[in-house]
Protein backbone atom coordinates (compact mmCIF):
# COMPACT_ATOMS: atom_id res chain seq x y z
CA UNK A 1 0.00 0.00 0.00
CA UNK A 2 1.04 3.60 -0.45
CA UNK A 3 2.12 5.72 2.26
CA UNK A 4 0.40 9.09 2.71
CA UNK A 5 1.24 12.23 4.66
CA UNK A 6 -1.75 12.80 7.38
CA UNK A 7 -1.61 16.33 9.04
CA UNK A 8 -0.67 16.42 12.18
CA UNK A 9 0.83 17.99 15.42
CA UNK A 10 3.59 18.89 15.47
CA UNK A 11 4.55 18.14 12.10
CA UNK A 12 2.84 15.69 9.28
CA UNK A 13 2.54 11.90 9.91
CA UNK A 14 4.01 9.52 7.10
CA UNK A 15 1.18 7.07 7.45
CA UNK A 16 2.15 3.06 6.30
CA UNK A 17 -0.76 1.46 6.10
CA UNK A 18 0.63 -1.61 5.86
CA UNK A 19 2.80 -0.79 8.34
CA UNK A 20 0.49 0.22 10.63
CA UNK A 21 -2.56 -1.20 12.88
CA UNK A 22 -5.24 0.72 15.60
CA UNK A 23 -4.85 -0.02 18.66
CA UNK A 24 -8.42 1.06 21.01
CA UNK A 25 -7.85 1.22 24.67
CA UNK A 26 -10.31 0.25 27.31
CA UNK A 27 -13.77 1.15 25.35
CA UNK A 28 -14.87 -1.20 28.74
CA UNK A 29 -18.28 -0.88 29.87
CA UNK A 30 -17.53 -0.40 33.39
CA UNK A 31 -15.40 2.71 32.42
CA UNK A 32 -18.21 4.20 29.79
CA UNK A 33 -21.53 3.25 30.45
CA UNK A 34 -24.02 4.55 33.15
CA UNK A 35 -24.07 2.93 36.22
CA UNK A 36 -20.40 1.41 35.60
CA UNK A 37 -17.43 1.92 37.89
CA UNK A 38 -16.42 5.21 36.51
CA UNK A 39 -19.40 6.79 37.26
CA UNK A 40 -19.26 5.14 40.70
CA UNK A 41 -16.28 7.22 41.41
CA UNK A 42 -18.45 9.97 40.85
CA UNK A 43 -17.29 10.67 37.16
CA UNK A 44 -19.16 11.93 34.17
CA UNK A 45 -19.12 9.19 31.65
CA UNK A 46 -20.60 11.63 28.96
CA UNK A 47 -16.67 13.55 28.73
CA UNK A 48 -16.22 9.70 27.84
CA UNK A 49 -19.01 8.83 25.83
CA UNK A 50 -18.05 11.59 23.36
CA UNK A 51 -15.11 9.39 21.98
CA UNK A 52 -17.87 6.38 21.15
CA UNK A 53 -18.94 7.68 17.47
CA UNK A 54 -15.81 8.79 16.29
CA UNK A 55 -14.32 5.46 17.21
CA UNK A 56 -16.77 3.99 15.62
CA UNK A 57 -16.46 5.66 11.95
CA UNK A 58 -12.68 5.22 12.22
CA UNK A 59 -12.97 1.12 12.94
CA UNK A 60 -15.20 1.06 9.92
CA UNK A 61 -13.16 2.95 7.48
CA UNK A 62 -10.38 0.69 9.09
CA UNK A 63 -12.33 -2.69 8.76
CA UNK A 64 -13.19 -1.96 5.14
CA UNK A 65 -9.36 -0.72 3.91
CA UNK A 66 -8.96 -4.63 5.55
CA UNK A 67 -6.23 -2.82 8.38
CA UNK A 68 -5.38 -4.12 11.22
CA UNK A 69 -7.21 -3.37 14.27
CA UNK A 70 -6.53 -4.54 18.47
CA UNK A 71 -8.60 -3.54 21.71
CA UNK A 72 -7.32 -3.45 25.01
CA UNK A 73 -8.91 -4.20 28.24
CA UNK A 74 -7.78 -3.48 31.93
CA UNK A 75 -8.62 -5.92 34.37
CA UNK A 76 -7.38 -8.97 36.53
CA UNK A 77 -8.20 -12.22 37.41
CA UNK A 78 -10.97 -13.50 39.28
CA UNK A 79 -8.48 -14.92 42.19
CA UNK A 80 -6.98 -11.13 42.28
CA UNK A 81 -3.62 -12.68 42.18
CA UNK A 82 -2.37 -10.42 39.62
CA UNK A 83 -4.03 -7.29 41.25
CA UNK A 84 -1.46 -5.33 43.60
CA UNK A 85 -2.42 -4.48 47.18
CA UNK A 86 -1.72 -0.54 46.24
CA UNK A 87 -4.14 -0.45 43.41
CA UNK A 88 -6.87 -2.87 45.20
CA UNK A 89 -6.95 -0.01 48.14
CA UNK A 90 -6.44 2.98 45.55
CA UNK A 91 -8.78 5.75 46.51
CA UNK A 92 -10.24 3.90 49.46
CA UNK A 93 -13.52 3.83 47.84
CA UNK A 94 -16.33 2.29 49.67
CA UNK A 95 -16.18 -0.31 46.33
CA UNK A 96 -12.74 -1.11 44.49
CA UNK A 97 -11.55 -3.54 42.59
CA UNK A 98 -13.04 -7.68 42.83
CA UNK A 99 -16.13 -6.20 44.83
CA UNK A 100 -19.47 -6.75 43.39
CA UNK A 101 -20.42 -3.63 41.09
CA UNK A 102 -23.92 -2.65 38.60
CA UNK A 103 -22.41 -5.02 36.12
CA UNK A 104 -20.29 -7.74 38.53
CA UNK A 105 -17.43 -8.37 39.64
CA UNK A 106 -15.27 -4.71 39.26
CA UNK A 107 -12.95 -5.16 36.45
CA UNK A 108 -12.64 -8.55 36.83
CA UNK A 109 -12.00 -10.46 33.13
CA UNK A 110 -15.05 -11.92 32.37
CA UNK A 111 -17.80 -10.12 33.90
CA UNK A 112 -20.31 -7.99 31.95
CA UNK A 113 -18.81 -4.60 33.14
CA UNK A 114 -14.91 -5.29 32.35
CA UNK A 115 -16.03 -6.35 28.59
CA UNK A 116 -15.68 -3.99 25.56
CA UNK A 117 -19.05 -1.71 24.94
CA UNK A 118 -20.97 -2.90 22.03
CA UNK A 119 -20.51 -0.38 19.88
CA UNK A 120 -17.06 -1.36 19.16
CA UNK A 121 -16.78 -4.93 19.99
CA UNK A 122 -14.27 -6.83 18.31
CA UNK A 123 -14.59 -9.09 15.89
CA UNK A 124 -13.72 -12.61 16.03
CA UNK A 125 -10.14 -12.04 14.33
CA UNK A 126 -9.15 -9.22 16.20
CA UNK A 127 -6.76 -9.70 19.04
CA UNK A 128 -7.59 -8.56 22.52
CA UNK A 129 -5.29 -8.00 24.53
CA UNK A 130 -6.35 -8.20 28.79
CA UNK A 131 -3.56 -6.02 30.54
CA UNK A 132 -3.13 -5.61 33.96
CA UNK A 133 -1.97 -2.36 34.36
CA UNK A 134 -2.03 0.92 32.41
CA UNK A 135 -0.13 -0.17 29.92
CA UNK A 136 -0.71 -2.28 26.92
CA UNK A 137 2.90 -3.59 26.91
CA UNK A 138 3.36 -4.31 30.46
CA UNK A 139 2.66 -8.21 31.57
CA UNK A 140 0.99 -8.98 27.80
CA UNK A 141 1.73 -10.12 24.53
CA UNK A 142 1.17 -7.38 22.70
CA UNK A 143 4.70 -6.75 21.64
CA UNK A 144 4.87 -10.41 20.32
CA UNK A 145 1.77 -9.74 17.97
CA UNK A 146 2.84 -6.52 16.84
CA UNK A 147 6.12 -7.87 15.98
CA UNK A 148 4.65 -11.25 14.27
CA UNK A 149 2.29 -8.95 12.34
CA UNK A 150 5.45 -6.29 11.64
CA UNK A 151 4.18 -3.06 12.88
CA UNK A 152 5.93 -0.14 13.11
CA UNK A 153 3.09 2.31 13.61
CA UNK A 154 0.16 2.73 16.16
CA UNK A 155 -2.99 4.56 16.13
CA UNK A 156 -3.84 4.97 19.61
CA UNK A 157 -7.83 5.30 20.34
CA UNK A 158 -9.47 5.17 23.68
CA UNK A 159 -9.39 5.68 27.50
CA UNK A 160 -8.70 7.50 29.59
CA UNK A 161 -6.25 10.25 27.77
CA UNK A 162 -3.82 10.93 30.49
CA UNK A 163 -3.69 7.28 31.84
CA UNK A 164 -3.92 4.43 29.58
CA UNK A 165 -3.31 5.95 26.43
CA UNK A 166 -0.67 8.05 27.58
CA UNK A 167 0.93 5.16 29.46
CA UNK A 168 0.50 2.77 25.91
CA UNK A 169 1.82 5.30 24.06
CA UNK A 170 5.28 6.08 26.18
CA UNK A 171 5.38 2.29 26.46
CA UNK A 172 5.13 1.92 22.50
CA UNK A 173 7.62 5.05 21.73
CA UNK A 174 10.52 3.69 23.82
CA UNK A 175 9.97 0.51 22.19
CA UNK A 176 10.24 2.24 18.66
CA UNK A 177 7.11 2.55 17.40
CA UNK A 178 5.17 5.43 15.68
CA UNK A 179 2.08 6.94 17.19
CA UNK A 180 -0.66 8.55 15.73
CA UNK A 181 -3.34 9.98 18.15
CA UNK A 182 -6.46 11.23 16.91
CA UNK A 183 -7.73 13.60 19.66
CA UNK A 184 -11.51 13.02 19.55
CA UNK A 185 -11.35 9.46 19.82
CA UNK A 186 -9.55 9.49 23.14
CA UNK A 187 -11.36 10.85 26.17
CA UNK A 188 -10.65 11.40 29.75
CA UNK A 189 -13.06 12.18 32.65
CA UNK A 190 -11.28 15.73 33.49
CA UNK A 191 -11.46 17.99 30.56
CA UNK A 192 -7.87 19.90 31.52
CA UNK A 193 -6.38 16.29 31.65
CA UNK A 194 -8.12 15.73 28.39
CA UNK A 195 -5.55 18.95 27.10
CA UNK A 196 -2.71 18.15 29.15
CA UNK A 197 -2.21 14.76 28.18
CA UNK A 198 -2.06 15.60 24.48
CA UNK A 199 0.27 18.28 24.96
CA UNK A 200 2.13 16.37 26.53
CA UNK A 201 2.08 13.53 23.33
CA UNK A 202 3.07 16.25 21.03
CA UNK A 203 5.20 18.45 23.07
CA UNK A 204 8.97 19.29 22.10
CA UNK A 205 8.89 17.98 18.47
CA UNK A 206 6.41 15.02 19.11
CA UNK A 207 8.24 13.73 22.02
CA UNK A 208 5.99 10.67 22.40
CA UNK A 209 4.19 10.58 18.96
CA UNK A 210 1.99 12.83 16.65
CA UNK A 211 -1.65 14.37 17.39
CA UNK A 212 -4.35 14.46 14.87
CA UNK A 213 -7.99 14.00 13.89
CA UNK A 214 -9.99 10.67 12.81
CA UNK A 215 -11.45 12.81 10.08
CA UNK A 216 -7.70 13.37 8.86
CA UNK A 217 -6.57 9.40 8.80
CA UNK A 218 -10.24 8.62 7.46
CA UNK A 219 -9.46 10.80 4.80
CA UNK A 220 -5.66 9.21 4.47
CA UNK A 221 -7.50 5.26 5.18
CA UNK A 222 -9.70 5.62 2.29
CA UNK A 223 -6.86 6.09 -0.11
CA UNK A 224 -4.94 3.32 0.86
Amino acid sequence: MDTANIAAEPYPFEFKPDKCALLIIDMQRDFLEPGGFGEMLGNDVSQLRRTIEPNKRLLDAWRAAGLQVMHTREGHRPDLSDLPPAKKVRGKSEKTIGDEGPMGRILIRGEAGHDIIPELYPLPDEPVIDKPGKGAFFATDLQAILQNRGIQQLVVTGVTTEVCVNTTVREANDRGYECLVPEDCVGSYFPIFQEMGLNMIKAQGGIFGWVTTSGEIIAAVGHA
